[in-house]
Formats: C-alpha cells, sequence, structure tokens
C-alpha cells in the first residue's frame, strides 16, 4: 500500500468545476486529470452568451484545442513541468449499480459511469469526482466513488476573515490612554501590546465605560480617530456603520468590502458614501449580478430588455429613493439625485452590462457580491483604472448560486486575499437597522 499511495492521483471532472474556474485543470498538481467527452458536450450548450460562464467555456474549449493532440485521447497529455496528465475519457456503459439505482441517461450519471470505470481500471490508485454539485458528490459516493469540491479557491480559515463578528474590542490598561487619544486624534500602535492590527482595520478602544472607535494606519503605525460623518442624509446608527463610512470616504482606500445580513445597512451606506462624493468622479455605477429567483430565467419575463431587468435592479432603487427621502424637498441634494440620474452620471445596470468596460474615475458599487465566483471578481477588479473606487457588499449567509458557499464566494476569496493590503478595507456589519422585526428575522429564521 505504501507504494502505491505515492502515485499521482486522478481526479475526474464535473462540467460545473470548468464553468467555475477554467484555469481548473492547472490546479491539482502532479497529479492525473480524466476529462469525461459528455463534459464537452455541456460546455458547447454553454459557449454562446455574456456572462462569465459563456466566458469560462470558451476560454477551456480554446484550452482544449490548443492540448489537442492523439494522446489526449490516449494515456493523455502532459499539462507542464510538475503537472500531471490530461486525457479525455470517452462514454462507458452504465454499471448495473447505476442502472438499479438511476433510472435517467442523463449527463451526471455519464460523468458517473466514467468516474466508476476509473475506478475499476484503477485500484492502485485514488480516483475521485470533482464537482460543485454537492447533490452529485453524494451520488457518487452512494456508488463506492470518492468524491470531493473543487477547493483550489476555498477559503481555509473562515474565523481569521472576521467576517462573523464585527470590529476588534481591545482593552486598554488606563484612562490617560483613550484621554490622549481623544486629544491628539492618533495614538501609536505599541500602546496595545496584545493588538496586531492590520491595515484600515477597525478598532474599538476601551476602558471601562469609556471608549473611542479607531482605525489602523500602517504606513505611520498610528491607530486615527474614526468619527462620524453623514452623507446625503445618512447618519451611522452604531460603531460598524461608522466604519463602514469611513473606508467608504477615505480616499487612500480604493476596495472595500461590506458584508451583513439583509438590513444592516451595507448598500444604503455605499450608495450615501457615492452620492456625498460625486464630484470627485465621473460616474457613479451601481450593478447586481442577475439571479433569477425560482429557476425563472430573465428571457421569461415581459417587456423589453430594461423591462426585464428592472425586477433584479429594484434593491438598488429603493436605497436611493431612500435617500431622496431623507433629502428636504427642494434641497440641493435631492435636485443632485434626480440630475445624476437623468445625466446617466449614475447609472443602475446589471453586471454583465459592465464587464470589459474601463472603470477610471468611477465609483463602483458591486451589490450581492457573494453570487459571484472568485474568477469573476479578479476580472471586475483587474478593470480599475486610475482614480476608480470598487465597492462590494453582501451577505455569505444568503448565496443564491448553487455551486458556491461561505467559503467559495467571491467576496469571502476576495476580503481574504486582500486582508493587510493598504488600497484596502474590510468592514462586517452586525446590527441590523432595517427595523426591529428585519432584525429578529435575520437573526432567528
Amino acid at each position: 500500500m505504501a507504494k502505491t499511495s505515492k502515485k499521482p492521483k486522478i481526479f475526474v471532472l464535473d462540467t460545473n468545476v470548468i464553468l467555475h474556474d477554467y484555469n481548473c485543470i492547472h490546479n491539482f498538481q502532479d497529479n492525473d486529470i480524466v476529462l469525461p467527452i459528455v463534459v464537452l458536450e455541456e460546455l458547447d450548450n454553454f459557449k454562446k452568451g455574456n456572462e462569465q460562464i459563456n466566458y469560462n467555456a470558451r476560454a477551456f474549449i480554446r484550452t482544449i484545442d490548443e492540448l489537442s493532440g492523439d494522446k489526449l485521447f490516449n494515456g493523455g497529455i502532459s499539462l507542464g513541468k510538475g503537472l500531471g496528465t490530461l486525457r479525455v475519457a470517452l462514454g462507458q456503459p452504465f454499471p448495473d449499480e447505476i442502472l438499479k439505482s438511476f433510472y435517467d441517461d442523463v449527463p451526471d450519471h455519464r460523468i458517473l459511469a466514467i468516474a466508476y470505470h476509473e475506478a475499476q481500471q484503477n485500484p492502485g490508485r485514488y480516483v475521485a469526482l470533482v464537482s460543485k454539485d454537492v447533490n452529485l458528490r453524494v451520488k457518487a459516493k452512494s456508488l463506492g466513488i470518492a468524491a470531493e469540491d473543487y477547493l483550489n479557491d476555498k477559503v481555509q480559515d473562515m474565523e481569521s476573515l472576521d467576517l462573523k463578528a464585527g470590529a476588534v474590542t481591545v482593552e486598554v490598561s488606563d484612562d490617560g490612554v483613550l484621554n490622549q487619544f481623544y486629544a491628539d486624534g492618533r495614538i501609536s500602535s505599541k500602546v496595545l501590546k496584545n493588538a496586531t492590527p492590520a491595515a484600515n482595520q477597525f478598532f474599538i478602544l476601551k476602558y471601562g465605560n469609556s471608549s473611542a472607535l479607531a482605525r489602523y494606519e500602517k504606513n505611520t503605525d498610528y491607530f486615527v480617530r474614526v468619527e462620524k460623518q453623514r452623507c446625503y442624509g445618512i447618519e451611522p446608527r452604531n460603531s460598524e456603520q461608522t466604519f463602514a463610512f469611513d473606508a467608504l470616504l477615505n480616499p487612500n482606500v480604493q476596495l472595500v468590502s461590506l458584508t451583513g445580513m439583509a438590513g444592516t445597512g451595507k448598500t444604503l451606506l455605499a450608495v450615501a458614501a457615492a452620492l456625498q462624493q460625486e464630484a470627485d468622479f465621473n460616474q457613479i455605477l451601481l450593478a447586481r449580478p442577475v439571479i433569477p429567483l425560482q429557476n425563472q430565467e430573465i428571457g421569461f419575463l415581459p417587456g423589453e430588455i430594461k423591462d426585464k431587468i428592472g425586477p433584479y435592479m429594484l434593491p438598488l432603487f429603493d436605497n436611493i429613493a431612500f435617500i431622496k427621502s431623507r433629502c428636504k424637498p427642494n434641497s440641493k441634494e435631492h435636485f443632485k439625485i434626480d440630475e445624476l440620474l437623468r445625466t446617466e452620471k449614475m447609472n443602475i445596470s446589471p453586471l454583465a452590462y459592465i464587464r470589459g468596460r474601463s472603470l477610471s474615475d468611477t465609483f463602483f458599487i458591486i451589490d450581492e457580491a457573494q453570487n459571484l465566483t472568485p474568477h469573476e471578481i479578479k476580472t471586475i477588479i483587474t478593470r480599475a483604472g486610475e482614480n476608480t473606487k470598487i465597492v462590494l457588499t453582501g451577505d455569505i449567509f444568503q448565496i443564491d448560486s448553487p455551486y458556491l458557499d461561505q467559503r467559495s464566494n467571491g467576496i469571502t476569496y476576495m476580503t481574504d486575499k486582500m486582508h493587510g493590503q493598504e488600497l484596502f478595507a474590510h468592514v462586517n456589519l452586525v446590527k441590523g437597522e432595517r427595523s426591529p422585526l428585519a432584525e429578529l428575522a435575520g437573526n432567528i429564521l
């Protein structure tokens, strides 16, 4: 057994892994990859369209075309130095175990048949089906086939992200520290012996019943005081919202992630901060991915394209309407919002319509970012040009995509990778402010 355990593993890929990450075949180290022929058939159905999965399908098909050769179907072709081989496996007859358990001749069951065949043909090697589909993994295990999720872009240590808690609360040694902090507006980080702050991390400095809000500046190694700020009639109602405004209004922070359950004010604060700084940017873009509910595709909705996407953009319009309601009808802020919408300096759009655009001099808010993959997040952020600020908001416990979870969604992945960078700040909003009923439902239902 010790000898066979050193042999490279064999991973059979499901279609959804490729649609999630078209570079996935390069992320299995020196192990061998088997690509069922039915996967290529399924990818053919995704190659047309403007969504990220359509782009991923096309990119992977091009990769396969570049690797084409007799060995791709016979023994496998090397993926490069330090990597294993890639082999396309033709269809296999359904074994009795599959015929007795699953009656339908569907792509998932054809993939299972190939994984089963690979396991039977390679008794001395570890063979596993890799799929983002939980149900297919369960089916595989019921047949005695090892099955794994695609883990390459999953965050391993969720607790270190501080996504489930608010700011870090630190007890200071005496009230003199707080008095000095209030007087000077800043204090050396060395006064907190037990703290290991990261760039733009937020803290509540506390002594007895007194407290102060602070943000750590890495370049100066100081804690600076965070004070309440008002934007277009919106005032922070708790410390986390105060921290959020500080990050959103800080010109040195170009990337912000705001997480929290529904009703904590993520999108409202982002929109209010964007309006407050509209003179500093050429445009304000608000976008969210279109995730149809209850399997109702967008094409089935009535009307032209603007009518079809309207229902999905309503939450963004609702936030703008709420901000307008907080401004006096004859105020300059009220008129400014109308002007920004009329001239399209503030534009609300599905995310698919914004991908590929050059984002210079832009305040860009991406709502519901928990429904984006890590690759989609990377694609968006790498479009940022000069004087562009990107804000991602999302609730990692309310994911609509069937192939993402709390550890693998884009906003979690991005927050993990960007933690400690001086251009980045993260705030997790804990307290619901929509209404006592909304907060109660979010906590216990």
